[in-house]
């Protein structure tokens, strides 16, 4: 059970639910491509080193128009948008050979592209609340 079943009364994020930052999605190659085939991820990154708004999510799908901004929000050391590049890939365990692939995380294709979207919604409005934040007054015994 989570805790915002737990306790109905917290503040839950629910970002996984929340409307999804409008990106831009370029796609290349031919078409009509299943869904299943041209949202399959293997490893994201930025389209350059200099410019995080485009991430090249396959060799296919570009999606781009990610606002600075939103990088803004940190989970640790990194963004969440950061992140999620890192985690959302196929992996294979050297040992067990186990391969771990985002892809099969959901039955719905656009599953990790959405997702992209709804962090950066949630990066933007994370942002904003914690400006909108007063100053810390600090006391001095």
């Amino acid at each position: 059970m989570s805790p915002c079943q737990a306790n109905p009364a917290t503040e839950c994020l629910r970002y996984e639910s929340v409307q999804p930052y409008v990106l831009e999605e370029k796609v290349t190659g031919p078409t009509p491509t299943p869904p299943a085939e041209l949202y399959r991820v293997q490893k994201m990154k930025f389209q350059s080193k200099e410019d995080r708004s485009a991430i090249i999510y396959n060799s296919r799908v570009t999606i781009s128009g990610i606002p600075e901004r939103a990088y803004r929000y940190q989970l640790g050391a990194r963004s969440a948008i950061e992140w999620i590049i890192d985690r959302y890939q196929v992996k294979t365990n050297k040992d067990s050979g186990i391969v771990n692939d985002p892809n099969d995380w959901s039955d719905d294709p656009r599953y990790i592209i959405d997702l992209l979207g709804r962090i950066v919604t949630v990066s933007l409005e994370t942002v904003d609340i914690v400006e909108g934040l007063p100053e810390l007054e600090i006391l001095k015994n």
